[in-house]
């Protein structure tokens, strides 16, 4: 970059009685071959890339809004009316944004493998590839639960609510093992699907109750919190008590419900039609053997 000395471009004058060289080799005032005009100019130009960019750095105020909000209303609002003005215009978030983006992106692949993990760690003790899904059927009710919670306790979801949402999983999936345990071992003392998996959920309602109300009561001192110092840390409460409390109703209905539709489809593919047509045959032969004595 070529640029003069700080001396000879501070006032207008001196700029404008820069000589210049023309084409002849003479030399002649700046004024003589350039028009001065007053306008507006960036102090700086950063680039990125290669690409002319600006930084936009604010603040949330508190209690106007969540940052989420303020986003959404950048990206559906302010910046298609300045791509409009600006067609070659981007947008690129930044700073806490992007991290948490990055944060978000990754726990929800290591959320993955660790429901993977799950399904692997329970698929081996029952003995069953369908079992584990009705057990893990619950988070999804979970996942409603916390985000209830946010709701009423006038929170929105952060990266902290996502890391409570993951504790939660583990503690889901403890109350419909118990569940789906007691009501296997019914099955194998011999009694039908519907009386092994109404005796299960008397045999394991009280502990799974007792388990989810006392859970909830422990993390009631931090989700009613008020200080500053504990703020950050009352989203992670919140997704994991009121998680665990509204699954557990769901529990105690849900997974009862898929267990006998499991094992009613197991009864329907365990029946053969050529078995069950020559039972017939059998039946008819015998009916006719009976018909034929009797006649005699």
């Amino acid at each position: 970059m070529v640029r003069l000395p700080k001396s000879e471009r501070t006032v207008e004058n001196d700029v404008s009685s820069i000589r210049i060289r023309t084409p002849r080799g003479g030399f002649v005032p700046l004024e003589q071959v350039a028009k001065r005009s007053r306008g507006q100019a960036p102090t700086s130009i950063t680039r990125e890339d290669g690409i002319r960019s600006i930084n936009v750095r604010a603040d949330l105020a508190p209690g106007v809004a969540s940052s989420r909000e303020v986003l959404t209303d950048i990206e559906n609002t302010l910046f298609p009316a300045l791509k409009q003005k600006y067609p070659g215009l981007e947008l690129r978030f930044a700073g806490e944004q992007r991290d948490q983006q990055e944060t978000m992106a990754s726990l929800g692949q290591n959320y993955l493998l660790a429901l993977l993990a799950i399904y692997g760690l329970l698929a081996i003790p029952f003995k069953s590839y369908i079992q584990p899904f009705i057990i893990m059927s619950a988070i999804p009710f979970g996942f409603v639960g916390a985000v209830a919670g946010h709701m009423i306790m006038g929170f929105s979801l952060s990266v902290i609510s996502m890391f409570g949402i993951v504790a939660l999983t583990g503690v889901v999936v403890n109350d419909s093992l118990v569940l789906i345990d007691a009501a296997n071992n019914y099955r194998a003392n011999g009694e039908s699907p519907i009386q092994a998996v109404m005796n299960g959920a008397k045999r394991r309602f009280r502990p799974i109750l007792l388990t989810s109300l006392t859970t909830f009561l422990g993390l009631a001192p931090m989700i009613l919190e008020k200080s500053l110092q504990a703020r950050f840390l009352i989203p992670m409460a919140i997704s994991l008590g009121f998680g665990v409390l509204f699954a557990t109703g769901i529990i105690l209905l849900i997974v009862p419900s898929l267990y006998m539709i499991v094992e009613d489809l197991k009864g329907l593919a365990s029946k053969d039609p050529l078995k069950e047509g020559r039972k017939t045959d059998n039946l008819s032969n015998m009916h006719d053997g009976i018909e034929a004595t009797a006649s005699k």
